[in-house]
């Protein structure tokens, strides 16, 4: 009843505020969109992980943050790319650098998987849990050994003028880019983990680790590639988060603790899940901080966030779309 009656409340200010302005509440609803796309890319990092190991990666954030700073460098310094440039140039480099940040973050989060995971697998889980803290902690002094404490951030090589405009609701292009990124990028990762025999030894090592090996499925091989997929998604979140937004070496504690709390919210182990909670969250946030009327206001973002994570873990902790199983997870 708690929950239908702060659900119902929730409709009501929406509903409150689309009345009083209905453009300016589709324009934050765009907002929203693109800014929970990225909340979904990374939360799927954290799904993948706990989905076949049952472990908490809590230094996903970091390497998105280190991910999203490298892309920096690359953009300046490797390709030197300028907001003058032409739109071939700027969209190859683009690519170029969204591939390149994935092969990193994909190497960076498979070698804390084979260093600092691996060994401790037979273990506690709260001994992995302890030394993803500690993983967090080496990944975000790396950063900050390397870039310092100064926010960096990408030139203004996409525009944010106007894709369409409808009235007084308009899409920028910047906005768009995010989108047209993040869906083929879902899709992909749905079809492989669905459709493909490496997607296949994913699911059934997340089952069962000794009956997949028993199987003739390389256990290690299949935990290791997890990462990679999810260091990738790192990566490219990483790219789209600093075309919009400047970042620093501490940048992915927070979003990653954001990402968590999305894939909480839609049922950590579910892919679907994690996307859904990036943009449920993406939603909350930018209604907070966007609308005028019966909302908080963005001090208290983090507070409503970190809040909705606390209720879905007393009152739903399988989330959204997961499955409670025996142990109530």
């Amino acid at each position: 009843m708690l929950g239908v009656v702060f659900v119902a409340v929730i409709i009501a200010v929406l509903v409150r505020n689309f009345i009083d302005d209905p453009s300016e509440f589709i324009n934050v609803s765009l907002i929203g969109l693109t800014t929970g796309a990225v909340y979904g890319l990374v939360a799927l990092g954290y799904t993948l992980v706990y989905g076949i190991l049952q472990l908490i990666n809590f230094a996903h954030g970091d390497v998105f943050a280190l991910c999203g700073l490298v892309s920096s460098s690359i953009m300046i310094s490797l390709f030197n790319l300028q907001p003058g440039d032409a739109v071939l140039v700027i969209a190859g480099g683009l690519i170029a650098t969204i591939l390149m940040t994935m092969a990193f973050g994909s190497a960076l989060n498979a070698s804390i998987e084979f260093i600092g995971y691996r060994p401790l697998r037979a273990q506690p889980r709260l001994t992995m849990l302890i030394t993803a803290v500690g993983m967090s902690f080496i990944v975000q002094n790396i950063s900050l050994a390397i870039y310092g404490v100064n926010f960096r951030s990408s030139p203004n090589l996409i525009p944010d003028t106007p894709v369409f405009t409808i009235g007084d609701v308009s899409m920028s292009w910047d906005q768009l880019w995010i989108v047209l990124i993040t869906i083929p990028v879902l899709l992909a990762l749905t079809w492989l983990v669905r459709s493909t025999k490496q997607g296949k030894a994913m699911r059934a090592t997340a089952q069962d680790q000794d009956a997949a090996a028993m199987m003739g499925i390389n256990v290690n091989r299949t935990i290791s590639f997890t990462f990679l997929l999810a260091g990738g998604l790192a990566g490219a979140a990483g790219v789209l988060f600093l075309l919009q937004f400047n970042m620093r070496y501490d940048t992915g504690f927070e979003l990653g603790l954001i990402a968590f709390t999305a894939a909480v919210l839609g049922g950590i182990g579910n892919l679907a899940g994690a996307a859904l909670g990036g943009l449920l969250i993406g939603f909350i946030q930018a209604f907070n901080e966007g609308l005028a009327i019966w909302t908080p206001g963005g001090d208290w973002t983090r507070s409503m966030v970190f809040g909705i994570l606390i209720a879905i873990l007393v009152f739903r902790p399988e989330g959204l779309l997961g499955e409670r199983t025996p142990e109530g997870a």
